[in-house]
């Protein structure tokens, strides 16, 4: 199976688009519902709980994991493959920053997420690396993930702080902007309404999914040893209708989920 992990629900933004373009492998996805979010915590809490998911995922049949969360995704990606060196692992960060390299013409991206996610600064290295030129602004937009969350997607308020968060960069003369949360492709459309048509919006949920899909077009007989079929599993270490409802919102359709309370997360 390809096994997901997130901080919460939002991963299943990439599940959906996971699903959307591999439809014939089956999806183990956990969320840590219990100690969301992890974008508030230290970077070695943050790397603790990636290493306890990615076990988990691991003892339930995944053969490859996404990394769905942009705060772990950010800080705890050098731990993960030095615990797990011959493990195939996806993060959504620098499919992303490649996404974003290619599509910029005036070299000026901008960055939303959470302040771990903006504060590790990882974007601004992974496109320094790679071409110095670009010049990289992060925005943290902890608000947007509560708003997602209560279902305020039409809400005046929403909109306005979207607005907000948006000033600083679009002062900064982005064209490029990276959705760095997995709960912002709910709100793409309020997101680039006010961005503004010059403003190229990346979704890191696709870039990861197309990323996965190339490995396995690329490794045939690693993608056979894979579980093909069947609906996602979805597990979660804290169940609430609150979270049931969230769930069916990212992923389209009612989906359910499993709540998982063993250790670590009991």
């Amino acid at each position: 199976m390809i096994g997901v992990f997130d901080s919460g629900i939002g991963g299943l933004t990439i599940v959906r688009e996971l699903v959307a373009k591999l439809p014939e492998y089956q999806i183990l996805y956990f969320g840590d519902t219990a100690r969301t979010p992890y974008g508030t915590k230290s970077p070695e809490t943050i790397i603790t709980y990636a290493l306890e998911d990615t076990e988990f995922l691991l003892a339930h049949g995944a053969k490859l994991i996404v990394v769905a969360c942009h705060s772990a995704s950010s800080v705890a990606m050098e731990v993960l493959r030095d615990r797990f060196p011959h493990l195939p692992i996806f993060e959504v960060v620098t499919p992303s920053v490649e996404k974003a390299l290619l599509v910029t013409k005036k070299k000026v991206i901008g960055v939303i997420g959470t302040r771990a996610t903006i504060n590790s600064k990882i974007y601004e290295r992974l496109v320094r690396l790679r071409d110095p030129e670009v010049k990289v602004y992060g925005q943290a937009c902890p608000l947007l993930v509560p708003l997602v969350e209560e279902g305020w997607l039409r809400k005046p308020e929403t909109r306005s702080i979207v607005k907000k968060c948006l000033i600083p960069l679009k002062m900064r003369g982005i064209d490029t902007l990276v959705l760095g949360c997995t709960h912002y492709p709910v709100l793409k459309k309020i997101i680039a309404a006010k961005a503004g048509r010059r403003v190229r919006l990346v979704d890191p949920a696709e870039e990861v999914a197309l990323s996965v899909r190339r490995f396995l077009e690329d490794h045939p007989d690693y993608a056979r040893h894979l579980k093909h079929n069947g609906d996602p599993l979805v597990y979660v270490s804290d169940l609430t209708e609150a979270f049931q409802r969230v769930a069916r919102l990212f992923m389209g359709r009612n989906i359910q989920l499993k709540r998982y309370a063993g250790p670590p997360f009991g």
